[in-house]
């Protein structure tokens, strides 16, 4: 159990890192954060945010380890259904209308070595992903 419990710590604290290095990426480019980890029992959305009229469903994959070149290609057509699924439950809830809905994924691989250095950290955006 102990084993297990610390593999699931660092794998949190991993994730945590990514989100935060993508919600900054994201806040750079101008965008909008509505929501950070918006959950259902069907699923999380990690990073919703507006890019002007758009609303941008970011699906944020980080990695300290190279199981993937590119940790995006861990995001399964499986995934992208249930973002769409849970975006829709998020949708239900708001009060706005967005015209245009786009799905991306933004890959975070940290350093093996020091992973909470975030200046050695890589990001690749990857833009209106569709299954």
């Amino acid at each position: 159990m102990g084993d297990n419990a610390g593999r699931r710590d660092r794998r949190g604290q991993i994730g945590r890192l990514g989100e935060d290095v993508a919600a900054d990426y994201v806040g750079r480019l101008g965008w909008r954060i509505l929501a950070r980890n918006w959950r259902t029992r069907y699923g999380e959305l990690d990073l919703i945010a507006a890019d002007g009229t758009t609303l941008v469903v970011v699906e944020v994959k980080t990695r300290a380890s190279r199981t993937f070149a590119d940790p995006a290609a861990a995001v399964t057509p499986q995934k992208l259904r249930t973002m769409r699924l849970v975006t829709r439950q998020w949708l239900a809830e708001q009060g706005e209308f967005w015209p245009v809905i786009r799905f991306d994924i933004v890959a975070i691989q940290l350093d093996i070595a020091d992973p909470e250095d975030l200046e050695r950290a890589t990001l690749s955006h990857h833009t209106g992903i569709v299954e």
